[in-house]
């Protein structure tokens, strides 16, 4: 699906490398690292249930819209440029955050690290795409492992951080990971000042092609990737936000449904590491979804109908079942044929996707408490799996984002990007 060449070695791109997985580990930073420590913050900040509240829905409203966004500043500035924007803003909403008197200001500096996070979501795809067409499959191993690695990392340590110092310095430590991100970027982009890695596909006479202007609102294949990361990350977002208070409800200990949300974060890895080692070989996609959403559901019925005992077997299924957001962000390059492409796929995608997503663990509360019931509640998980299904079916087929606009035959209206 990418326009790559045979595979060469990792010579003179290793900045880039350590910069894709430095940056992949740091983008759930500014999420995970302030749950854990809320006690401590609310010695010094008034948070209300309204503001918990509010601080949880932060990541996937800020994520949506600069998943938006994002593609017109690549298309403007380039890639690098963007995620150098990204860093400066993670960095600066992370540290003057810790310096807000009250809540609000807490929160809207919150926002501003959220965006330069959300940035760096979108950017990751294309900027495998530029620097590694030809091992797209292994690198995107990386940064998705990357990911999760920093999912568990930043919670783990934040409280021992804080313990050892308070909590301000415990959060705003977390930018300094963003700020070493720049230095392999500084590296690579110093050793590339004489290096053409273009954007778009080239012909067989080493002319570039221009590309078209793409427009992801009529590409059924980024409809389809964005319905599909929606299904699927509405119910890792349930499990982050209910898990733990529906086992306590149903009898385990606080310590128990901790360490049951650990395991479910955890199991992320082996499926990061997995997925884009598998899937690029296969032919049908769907079947590695149809796999990964068995392990879904029967997860879920598992935790539903028998919470106290098999609990830790059905968490692993459950977490297991995260396989399904490496093959989200796998999708991002393999239905797309050009950086420009990757970008909008992944702007789009997870733009809507996050959006979508991020409604559900409200409703999720809003539906169980209404009822009085958890029933209800677990239904909604079902109809995410059937979404997300239907995203899968969408993107199974080998198509590209770019075949929208090749097959429109409105090439005088295109726009040609330079």
């Amino acid at each position: 699906m990418s326009n790559a060449s045979p595979k060469t070695s990792f010579k003179g791109r290793i900045g880039a490398l350590l910069g894709i997985l430095l940056m992949a580990l740091s983008l759930r930073a500014a999420v995970v690292s302030v749950p854990p420590l809320l006690a401590r913050i609310q010695k010094d900040i008034e948070f209300t249930e309204f503001t918990i509240g509010l601080l949880a829905t932060l990541a996937p409203i800020v994520f949506a819209c600069f998943g938006l966004l994002t593609p017109r500043l690549i298309r403007s500035f380039g890639l690098e440029k963007t995620l150098i924007t990204a860093i400066a803003l993670a960095v600066a909403g992370q540290l003057a955050r810790v310096f807000m008197p009250d809540v609000y200001s807490f929160l809207a500096l919150s926002v501003i690290a959220l965006a330069g996070y959300g940035m760096g979501n979108v950017v990751l795809p294309p900027l495998v795409k530029k620097y590694f067409p030809d091992r797209i499959g292994l690198v995107t191993s990386g940064y998705v492992t990357m990911l999760a690695v920093g999912t568990w990392m930043a919670p783990q340590f934040s409280v021992p951080l804080a313990n050892a110092s308070d909590w301000k310095i415990s959060i705003g430590s977390w930018a300094l990971l963003s700020m070493i991100v720049l230095v392999p970027w500084i590296i690579q982009l110093v050793a590339d000042r004489n290096v053409d890695r273009p954007d778009q596909p080239v012909h067989a006479g080493g002319a570039p092609r221009p590309i078209a202007k793409i427009n992801p609102w009529k590409s059924k294949v980024a409809w389809g990737l964005a319905i599909f990361l929606a299904g699927n990350s509405a119910q890792t977002y349930v499990y982050f936000t209910w898990l733990p208070p529906y086992l306590q409800d149903r009898g385990l200990s606080e310590l128990s449904a901790g360490n049951m949300l650990a395991l479910f974060a955890i199991l992320g890895l082996p499926v990061s590491l997995l997925v884009p080692l598998w899937v690029p070989r296969l032919k049908n996609p769907i079947i590695a979804v149809l796999i990964f959403t068995a392990c879904w559901v029967s997860g879920h019925l598992g935790i539903y109908l028998s919470p106290t005992e098999g609990t830790m077997l059905w968490v692993c299924l459950a977490g297991l079942g995260q396989g399904t957001f490496a093959i989200a962000l796998l999708m991002m390059n393999l239905r797309s044929r050009t950086t420009y492409g990757s970008g909008v796929l992944s702007g789009f995608a997870q733009g809507l996707g996050y959006a979508g997503a991020g409604i559900v663990p409200l409703l999720f509360g809003v539906v169980q408490k209404s009822t009085g019931s958890w029933g209800p509640a677990f239904a909604m998980l079902g109809i995410c799996v059937v979404v997300m299904l239907i995203g899968a079916i969408v993107i199974n087929p080998s198509r590209t984002i770019e075949d929208s606009v090749e097959g429109s035959g409105k090439a005088g209206r295109l726009e040609r990007i330079s």
